[in-house]
């Protein structure tokens, strides 16, 4: 019983530490940039990895079989599911990116940090799941560092209180941890292919992202939209993070 405990603790870690460089990249790509530019282009450097396997799969199955390239398919209500999920994740990048710009990356990575207890009474109100004692005191470390980042970021000017951008991070880290209750039903309840979860999200983010900068893009006059290949970074980031997240889920 130990050596799966072992493979998802480990399997956590990994994506947690990917996690970390897809801030970084998020940060570098989005500070003094245009949002909904930056949005799309750090969303479809994910989806560029995916679409390949997903024509093959249609084109010629048996090769798309040998070079394990295969995207199962989901089914009607599969899609519908994951596009739910892409709503959700959307609002969350949407949130987190607009943070970004304005926070400096040691305040806001220890305030996405958070997203553990947000979606632990998401399990324990929705999934019945209850801690452990040693969960427990986790949760209180939590709580305990968050108030002493709230602390040292007042001597870089930011009172976590009365910082506008701080709430709206810390509303990017419900949504997502939203977006994680969401995962845990899809891959537990609706048994849904973790491939083929991402692959479509993965497309469907990029369509969503595309279609807010045309809305959007033309109303951020005050910032220019300038390419940086950090964008491009993002996304392979988040694919190879949620990966070894949703083996381990």
């Amino acid at each position: 019983a130990s050596e799966p405990i072992l493979t998802w603790i480990l399997l956590a870690l990994v994506s947690a530490f990917l996690l970390g460089f897809y801030d970084v990249a998020k940060k570098a790509s989005v500070d003094g940039n245009a949002l909904f530019g930056t949005l799309f282009l750090c969303s479809a450097s994910g989806a560029a990895l995916v679409v390949p396997g997903l024509v093959l799969t249609w084109v010629s199955p048996e090769l798309a079989a040998r070079w394990h390239m295969t995207v199962p398919d989901l089914g009607t209500r599969g899609q519908i599911l994951v596009l739910i999920k892409t709503g959700i994740v959307t609002l969350s990048w949407t949130l987190s990116f607009m943070a970004l710009k304005h926070l400096p990356i040691t305040i806001a990575g220890p305030v996405r940090a958070t997203a553990p207890l947000f979606a632990l009474v998401g399990a324990i109100t929705l999934f019945g799941e209850m801690p452990s004692g040693r969960q427990w005191a986790g949760i209180a470390l939590i709580l305990a560092s968050y108030w002493a980042f709230s602390v040292l970021g007042r001597k870089e000017g930011i009172h976590f209180s009365r910082n506008k951008w701080i709430w709206v991070l810390l509303a990017a880290t419900m949504v997502g941890s939203a977006s994680s209750l969401w995962d845990k039903n899809l891959l537990q309840r609706q048994k849904l292919d973790p491939w083929a979860m991402q692959v479509w999200f993965s497309i469907y983010n990029a369509l969503l992202q595309g279609c807010m900068w045309a809305a959007f893009g033309r109303g951020e006059r005050a910032t220019a939209f300038k390419f940086r290949w950090s964008m491009l970074a993002v996304g392979p980031l988040l694919l190879a993070a949620d990966m070894a997240y949703f083996r381990g889920l």
